[in-house]
């Protein structure tokens, strides 16, 4: 990716997912996963959307402090489907939960992205930074098949995974339709990551 940043960028996650999409896609990165503790679901006053992207500024952020003057690349994706917003789940039980929730339905896999740098000095003004916050939202249709269901959940597949399946992997074949961005629901929208990079770079003020 020369010329999209001066220098790598860094991943603030450890989704072995989302490397594997950064390097497909020629992008060269260092990976220092956030200390942000994962949250839970948002309040009701807040929108799946701007969750989704809080909690990718957060993720950066935290990474930012301690690299200052590097670029910053967080992501955070959730589920959300009939009102209820699903990130990963806890135990086996809970991933059956969200499987049975959205089989026969369709759910949306929200993705927000965040690019951001802290200036190297901070005497001034520490709180700011140079950032581009955006989300992806594709619209998953799940198929209402019970066997699939437990043996996909026998498998353990669903671990740390948002809304409890992986599409990667097996868990393709729950899905029946998909309407939007591939990318974005294994873990990272390469084509939306790819865009920002190339208007933060333009935008840079030059002091990350």
């Amino acid at each position: 990716m020369a010329g999209m940043t001066e220098q790598r960028i860094i991943l603030a996650s450890a989704s072995p997912r989302r490397r594997e999409l950064l390097t497909r896609a020629g992008i060269d990165f260092d990976v220092r996963e956030s200390p942000l503790p994962e949250p839970d679901r948002p309040p009701r006053t807040v929108s799946p959307r701007a969750w989704a992207e809080s909690v990718a500024y957060f993720k950066a952020r935290a990474v930012a402090e301690g690299h200052r003057g590097r670029t910053i690349l967080a992501a955070d994706t959730i589920v959300e489907c009939g009102g209820d917003v699903l990130g990963k789940p806890l135990d086996a039980a809970d991933a059956e939960r969200m499987l049975r929730l959205q089989a026969g339905r369709v759910s949306e896999v929200i993705t927000g992205v965040a690019v951001l740098c802290l200036p190297r000095a901070a005497a001034h003004k520490p709180f700011e930074a140079t950032r581009i916050i955006r989300h992806e939202v594709t619209y998953v249709r799940m198929g209402d098949d019970d066997a699939l269901i437990r043996e996909y959940v026998a498998s353990g597949d669903w671990a740390g995974k948002a809304g409890a399946y992986g599409i990667q992997n097996i868990g393709d074949r729950l899905i029946e339709r998909i309407d939007g961005d591939f990318d974005n629901v294994v873990g990272l929208p390469v084509a939306l990551v790819m865009r920002l990079l190339r208007n933060f770079s333009a935008g840079c003020s030059g002091d990350c």
